[in-house]
């Protein structure tokens, strides 16, 4: 009983940071087992996922994470990241510490820095500082300007959700770039 309504409450927290951070009109990727955390652009709804990436039922330590688009502007189909994408934009890059901890930035954003770590309850989960307090990343929204170019993208600010692991409340921080 009360793992159920630990579950639900969990539940009705991560749809209200869902719902802080999309701006009208943008669709939640369908949560699942293995999804860590997404990402989402003002140029469309299209939205990068990032997973853990398990091989064999066990976490792959060279690339702990797996990022892919589903594209909602098409058909809401997954796709992979391309080459270009992977290693310069929306890849991430990880660092083993442990066993069971690895550091992690977003190729294009060298300082954000992540850490996919257990949680309280045991499961991976991606922590970063929001509001400088370590949080569990749900979502990170891009706020570009029209103008600039894949290589120099002109980004007005940028929208970090998650939630406060000792709280379960949800949290926010919009950093200006």
């Amino acid at each position: 009983m009360r793992f159920q309504f630990l579950f639900i409450l969990a539940l009705v927290f991560s749809l209200a940071v869902f719902a802080m951070v999309q701006p009208a009109g943008y669709p939640s990727p369908p949560p699942h087992t293995n999804q860590l955390f997404y990402l989402q652009r003002t140029h469309n709804t299209n939205t990068i996922v990032y997973d853990l990436n398990y091989e064999n039922g066990r976490l792959h330590t060279d690339e702990p994470i797996h990022a892919y688009w589903i594209r909602y502007q098409e058909k809401g189909q997954k796709e992979e990241l391309s080459y270009i994408q992977r290693k310069f934009a929306y890849g991430v890059k990880s660092r083993k510490i442990t066993d069971k901890e690895y550091e992690l930035n977003i190729v294009a954003y060298k300082k954000m820095k992540m850490y996919l770590k257990h949680g309280a309850d045991g499961k991976f989960h991606v922590f970063t500082n929001i509001n400088k307090k370590p949080s569990i990343l749900t979502s990170i929204y891009l706020e570009m300007k029209k103008g600039g170019s894949f290589w120099s993208p002109d980004i007005e600010y940028v929208d970090v959700t998650g939630i406060d692991p000792d709280t379960n409340q949800p949290v926010k921080e919009r950093i200006k770039i």
